[in-house]
């Protein structure tokens, strides 16, 4: 399985780190060339409107058309650029997910923390990192809530993209990650 993780700015390193831990092959995308042949992609955490400003509109039209024909992931960052909608302030989205997001709704970097919640992926808790947080605000017809921070969505799915407010990445647990990898390796729900 072949799954390429965006490598523009934020912790890209990471995920790259996560997929080979589970026996994936991570390819780190720079430009429209490097989603070729990819089985799936992540886009990481990091500043959503610096990625609009990092990519080409040559790789955007490329990344755009990846993400509505085969499994994406993103976090914190990624999930906004999958959005819907994307509020605070209003930036385009790659409209591949029924979400309303709002950028760095839980506060500054100071306000960033880790949690622990119950998910529809184990019995066991969900480690959860939270650093400037997006918060889903609404959830569309079709899109299934995986984890919830008190009443706020912060993993999601519909279909074959998944969205994490949260950096999955950071954490000892690779659940989040297994279930991308399962979504690739079968397809949408």
């Amino acid at each position: 399985m072949k799954i390429g993780v965006l490598a523009l700015q934020g912790d890209f390193d990471a995920h790259r780190r996560r997929l080979e831990e589970l026996g994936a092959e991570a390819v780190l995308v720079r430009n429209s060339d490097d989603l070729e042949n990819l089985d799936g992609l992540i886009i990481p955490g990091g500043e959503s409107t610096a990625f609009l400003k990092l990519l080409s509109e040559d790789t955007l039209e490329t990344l755009n058309e990846f993400v509505h024909r085969k499994p994406t992931f993103g976090t914190c960052a990624g999930a906004i650029m999958l959005a819907r909608e994307v509020e605070n302030p209003r930036q385009p989205g790659l409209n591949a997910i029924d979400i309303s997001i709002r950028r760095n709704a839980y506060g500054r970097q100071n306000d960033s923390t880790i949690l622990e919640t119950a998910s529809a992926l184990g019995s066991e808790p969900l480690e959860m990192v939270f650093i400037r947080a997006p918060r889903i605000e609404r959830v569309g017809k079709g899109v299934e809530v995986l984890a919830s921070r008190d009443r706020d969505p912060v993993l999601v799915r519909q279909g074959q993209v998944m969205a994490a407010t949260f950096h999955p990445e950071l954490s000892h647990d690779t659940r989040v990650h297994a279930e991308f990898l399962k979504l690739v390796k079968n397809g949408s729900k």
